[in-house]
This record gives structure tokens, C-alpha cells and sequence, in this order.
């Protein structure tokens, strides 16, 4: 079953909804959906009391690393933590509260080119078992390729059922954000929910572009219930209009006819 997962994004310290494609070292180019007047721990303690799993915590940049540390002290093994990961800092992330690490930029060179002996010894230090891989992607054509360095570089990895294969067996989950869809709230990318989850062998989370509660329904059956789904700017505790919390949290709680 299609799952709702929570999520906290943290800019400057701050929880905000941001158009995710517009994350560039140019910061007059920042679209900012919304930022929240409560720190990160309000809604790590949320998510707890709605017993909501699974969710992450993403660092879009530095100075965001206090607002991260309080969000898993509230809430101790309820989140993977994302942003700068590498080998040195994993297991410190481990210890400090998250249940798994998400990895993307650091699994490449500076030219874009994955290094798969980096992913080897992040198994080695922390286990598969602990560990997921971002691939979020933007379109380049009909083909989705990974996206690195706030999603602006596109990396030499294409999204294809070859790639979810050979890396499914370093992780245990996978995260895929649309990023030409994140925070514009115009609808998910369809094709893309459908083919990861005909073709990932591992759970696979979603995100970008819901604009409806009716999204969660739609990854359902395009996905067959194997890809869970993250939502942000569309969620009325982030400032959105389309998406109510409760209804998600609702969601969560169904059971499926047997």
C-alpha cells in the first residue's frame, strides 16, 4: 500500500517549501513557497504523535544542521536525514537520532560520473540496511537522469530499470524527487511513479508536483502500492491550499479491502 511520508526541508535553519529547481548558488533565483514560523522540532513532535514513518529530513544547503539534530532528538528513529551525507559524517547522523542516511552528490565525481567504490564504503561503514540513495532527476529528453548539487548537475545516471537494479542491492530504500515538478504543484509525473514501480526491486518514495489528496490514490494504481509518497508545498501545514495533513495522516490509517 501507497503510504504518506513526512518530510522536513530545512533552508537557513529554517522549515520552508522551496521551488526546488530554482536551488542554485544564485540567490536572487530562490523561490520560497513558504516558511514556517515553528522550528523543525514542532513538526518532528507532530509527526510522532500522528505516528507517522518513514519521513525525511533534507539540509538544502548549510547552517542547517542545529534545526536538523533538534528534528531527530524529537523524534529518535523516525526520519532518514539528508544533504551533505558522506562517509565521514554518516554514521555521526546515525548516532544523532536518524534511522537512515541519504546519499546522492557525494556518490559522484566533479564531473558528474558516479564512483561506485564511494557507495561501497558507505555500505561497509553503515550497512546497507541504513542507507538511502537519492536519485532524484530532471527530463533530458524522454530519459530521467540523476540530478546532483541541489539538483543543477545532471549526472551520467540515467534512471532506467539497469540502474535501479545495480543499485538496489547497496540500499534499502530509494528516494526520487521530480525536480522539474518539486514545489510547483502542477501535477506528479506520472510516467515516472509508474515505471519506479514496475521496475524498482526495492521501496521507493516519491516527490514533487502533488496538487491533490487524490495524488496519494493515483500513485496507488499507477505504482500498484509499491511507491510511497512525500508531500510539501501542496500540504496546509506548509502554507499550501490543495492538501489537508489530516486527510493524509487519515490515509495512512486505512486498510485495503481484502
Amino acid at each position: 500500500m501507497t503510504r504518506f511520508r513526512p518530510c522536513i526541508d530545512l533552508h537557513e535553519g529554517k522549515v520552508k517549501q522551496i521551488v526546488g529547481g530554482t536551488l542554485s548558488d544564485d540567490v536572487s533565483a530562490l523561490q520560497t513557497n513558504f516558511v514556517s514560523d515553528q522550528p523543525a522540532s514542532y513538526f518532528a513532535k507532530l509527526y510522532l504523535a500522528d505516528k507517522l514513518t518513514g519521513g525525511h529530513v533534507i539540509k538544502l544547503g548549510p547552517d542547517n544542521d542545529e534545526a536538523a539534530r533538534a528534528a531527530l532528538a524529537a523524534y529518535p528513529g523516525g526520519f532518514h536525514i539528508g544533504g551533505g551525507i558522506n562517509l565521514v559524517n554518516a554514521p555521526a547522523w546515525l548516532e544523532a537520532g536518524a534511522s537512515h542516511v541519504i546519499v546522492t552528490s557525494w556518490l559522484f565525481d566533479a564531473d558528474a560520473r558516479l564512483l561506485p567504490e564511494r557507495l561501497d564504503a558507505l555500505v561497509a561503514e553503515v550497512g546497507q540496511e541504513r542507507i538511502v540513495i537519492d536519485l532524484s532527476c530532471r527530463l533530458l529528453g524522454d530519459t530521467w537522469v540523476v540530478a546532483m548539487n541541489r539538483w543543477q548537475t545532471l549526472t551520467d545516471l540515467p534512471i532506467n530499470a539497469e540502474t535501479l537494479k545495480a543499485l538496489a542491492g547497496s540500499c534499502a530504500e530509494f528516494l526520487i524527487h521530480a525536480a522539474d515538478a518539486e514545489g510547483k504543484c502542477e501535477g506528479i509525473d506520472t510516467r515516472l511513479v509508474e515505471f519506479i514501480g514496475k521496475n524498482s526491486p526495492i521501496p521507493v518514495t516519491y516527490a514533487g508536483g502533488v496538487n491533490s489528496i487524490e495524488d496519494i490514490q493515483t500513485v496507488q494504481t499507477l505504482s500498484q502500492g509499491k511507491v510511497d509518497l512525500t508531500i510539501g508545498s501542496a500540504l496546509d501545514i506548509f502554507g499550501g491550499d490543495k492538501v489537508r495533513y489530516a486527510d493524509c495522516v487519515q490515509w495512512n490509517l486505512r486498510e485495503l479491502p481484502r
